[in-house]
């Protein structure tokens, strides 16, 4: 666990990913909730609630080890980021409501994910994890990770506005460059204590890619979301920060046995939210398709 990738470097890629996000950021995108009220409300409660408990049911059920069980609930509880803003935008979502629900998540996530961490901690007891939990000093260490990057970055696009908006695009890129070594890094440099897990946290980690995504969609179009606010939903309900989950285990809690899965994760996620998004946009054009002859058929009757 002393190898730079995983302590150094990987913290460094999280902060400049956040300061990414801040630069994109503006105080209209806190306030917009008032604009958005069901759609913001409906997203978090799944976003908060019910991929927990997903996430909790499903790793008993397959008798997931312990440390692995905990990486789950981690990745689980930690918001989306700029993937989510992207998809959204390429299948047609409301990418403002993506921005607001960014931005409010990222600050909940401060309070949500050491209280889902501490209590996975204490539920699945992983060997070698006594007084690991999140306490004051780590929930601190989150708050340093996630908000101060985040509110730098708001904080240059107030000050200057011309160099955040130039910045933009090349923060995202470096950072999706930093990613991918720092991750394959610390992969080869950790490889004799993670390689074994990955075939066992594989399923279960597309399981719940698959389900964040199509909880995200159906259960806000249940409740009378628009549908672009309901593809927006979905790409943020879905689309988790891994980075931010395995800084958190690497970094924060010392086990890079619990970042596994989010380093699977971010193997597969794109390739289901494609897939997802995708059939979401076919069902949708099959839907519009349908309705001019529901009307008709209704005008003639």
């Amino acid at each position: 666990m002393d190898s730079w990738p995983v302590t150094v470097a990987l913290p460094m890629v999280l902060a400049l990913i956040m300061f990414g996000l801040g630069l994109a950021l503006t105080m209209d995108d806190f306030t917009r909730v008032m604009r958005y009220p069901r759609a913001v409300l409906v997203a978090l409660s799944c976003q908060l609630v019910a991929l927990p408990a997903l996430a909790f049911g499903l790793v008993v059920a397959v008798g997931l080890a312990p440390e692995l069980a905990v990486g789950v609930m981690l990745l689980m509880a930690s918001p989306g980021g700029a993937t989510a803003n992207l998809l959204s935008h390429l299948f047609r979502g409301d990418v403002a409501l993506n921005v607001t629900l960014t931005a409010v998540n990222s600050v909940l996530a401060v309070v949500t994910l050491p209280l889902v961490t501490n209590l996975a901690l204490g539920y699945f007891a992983p060997p070698g994890a006594d007084g690991i939990g999140l306490q004051f000093g780590k929930v601190a260490q989150v708050f340093a990770l996630v908000l101060i990057p985040v509110t730098a970055g708001m904080v240059a696009r107030r000050l200057r506005p011309g160099f955040a908006d130039r910045m933009d695009r090349p923060v995202r890129m470096i950072s999706v460059g930093f990613l991918a070594v720092v991750t394959l890094a610390a992969l080869a440099a950790e490889r004799d204590s993670v390689l074994g897990y990955l075939a066992a946290v594989g399923l279960v980690v597309a399981l719940l890619c698959m389900a964040s995504l199509g909880v995200g969609y159906f259960v806000p179009k249940a409740f009378g979301v628009a549908r672009t606010q309901a593809i927006a939903c979905s790409m943020e309900v879905g689309i988790h920060n891994s980075t931010l989950a395995m800084t958190v285990a690497i970094s924060v809690l010392g086990d890079i046995r619990m970042a596994v899965p989010a380093g699977v994760y971010g193997i597969v996620m794109l390739p289901i939210a494609y897939l997802a998004g995708t059939a979401i946009s076919r069902r949708i054009r099959r839907d519009e398709a349908a309705e001019p002859v529901a009307a008709t058929s209704a005008a003639r009757e």
